[in-house]
């Protein structure tokens, strides 16, 4: 049997990958995790094979989360099972450590050709990803590297809506957040990130994956 750990904040995204891995043949779910400290408590307790991480998790992003699992027991294969496609993300989850990089919106069998092929010593990509990001080197420097990934979810759907051409009054209104909060956040995200001003963050919403033209 291949023992499996699935982490994820969401609630309902962990019940439905676990309830698609349990119809695989020879697959067992030993284990979920909510954030980041979590899942490297649960991965010492579970010792699983496979550990199927959403990127960014709460407390430990998904990079410390492989590092740390990798650090403690090598032959743990992570899987990266994330909503963000972009290939610098895919980059660094691979030099983390990770095996694998499926996006959410992957085909089902893909859950079950992932796991076969990180069990077999391979590494797997979703359909879409360019073979060549596994030897690409990531093009940020240190602290603004540490910025992206230090992004918080609510952060994350703003700079979203910001790209995606949507005013501050007009995400404060979708979000149900004042105008100063989207504010705040915005002036944070271009603390964090490096960047500053709102067409840079367009150019790097669209460079990591995060939303399309």
């Amino acid at each position: 049997m291949t023992r499996v750990l699935i982490a994820d904040h969401h609630t309902l995204v962990r019940a439905g990958i676990r309830s698609l891995l349990e119809l695989v043949p020879g697959v067992l779910v030993v284990g979920e995790a909510f954030d980041g400290r979590e899942a490297v408590s649960q991965a010492r307790k579970c010792h699983p094979d496979v550990v199927f991480t959403e990127l960014l998790l709460p407390h430990l992003n998904g990079l410390d989360v492989t590092t740390r699992i990798k650090k403690d027991s090598p032959d743990t294969q992570v899987l990266m099972l994330t909503s963000l496609g972009g290939e610098e993300y895919v980059s660094r989850a691979i030099q983390a450590g990770a095996s694998g990089y499926l996006v959410k919106d992957a085909a089902v069998a893909e859950l079950a050709q992932a796991i076969d092929a990180v069990r077999r010593g391979e590494v797997y990509l979703s359909p879409g990803i360019p073979r060549g990001v596994l030897t690409r080197k990531p093009r940020r420097s240190p602290q603004r590297r540490k910025g992206a990934w230090a992004i918080t979810e609510r952060q994350r759907e703003i700079l979203k809506s910001l790209a995606e051409g949507r005013s501050s009054k007009q995400i404060a209104v979708e979000l149900r957040l004042s105008i100063k909060t989207v504010e705040t956040h915005r002036m944070r995200l271009m603390d964090r990130l490096g960047i500053h001003d709102v067409p840079g963050l367009v150019r790097y919403a669209l460079r990591t994956g995060l939303t399309k033209l």
